[in-house]
């Protein structure tokens, strides 16, 4: 029997995205641009913290935002709305992650924008709102200089046992919704544990996105990045 060339397809898309993802970094950091991927299950609270964050920060650095869903400018227009920062929506097609590839066709969508502010490089910072999931998502690197998730109380604090590599790619986990913490069956400190079973360097930032509590301490690390990329 003749042999056949077997192709391992998930390896080369992986492979491939990556190296895509690296040049889009370096690009970034050329151009002074730092780019934070959200990501999160559908339902946690990304728009309202992204809200909260970016008033606390848009009179300091100058911010956009891409909005990724499999359909619908709800969130894009909610953003845009709420913040008065440059607000794009990226649909994906029915794919339920964005990869490096789709995330450089949204900055070129930004820099195209016809309400463009800034004479040179219009923006310190954009934030990708990845679709949400717990798992695509994390396996494509997006290009971006750090990944951030935000996992409610609701969902259980059992999460990065369940779903281990959304933990150990993040640098940042903010666990949204703990003004609800008397009314559900989480354990934060259990939570903490588990999170730094998966990555021990993990930033870990509880979070109300209603009534803004802990919200300062995010945006102040997030500024805190901006300015040392920029350097």
């Amino acid at each position: 029997m003749d042999e056949v060339k077997v192709i391992e397809l998930k390896k080369s898309v992986f492979e491939a995205n990556d190296r895509n993802a690296d040049n889009l970094r370096t690009e970034l950091k050329q151009r002074g641009v730092y780019l934070l991927n959200l990501m999160s299950a559908p339902g946690s609270g990304k728009t309202t913290t992204l809200i909260q964050t970016i008033n606390r920060l848009k009179d300091k650095i100058r911010i956009a935002v891409m909005e990724a869903d499999i359909d619908s400018d709800v969130d894009a227009i909610k953003i845009k709305e709420a913040t008065g920062v440059e607000s794009i929506q990226l649909h994906t097609g029915g794919m339920c992650h964005l990869d490096a590839e789709m995330t450089r066709q949204g900055l070129a969508g930004i820099q195209d924008s016809k309400i463009q502010k800034f004479k040179d490089e219009p923006y310190d910072l954009v934030i990708l709102e990845n679709v949400g999931n717990l798992v695509c998502p994390a396996e494509f690197d997006t290009g971006a200089v750090r990944n951030a998730m935000i996992l409610s109380v609701p969902e259980g604090h059992d999460k990065p046992l369940k779903y281990p590599l959304m933990f150990t790619v993040c640098d940042v986990v903010v666990i949204n919704k703990i003004d609800v913490l008397p009314y559900f069956d989480f354990d934060l400190e259990k939570c903490k544990e588990y999170i730094h079973m998966r990555n021990p360097k993990a930033i870990v930032i509880p979070v109300c996105a209603k009534t803004g509590e802990g919200i300062d301490q995010f945006a102040e690390w997030l500024l805190t990045e901006v300015k040392k990329w920029k350097k």
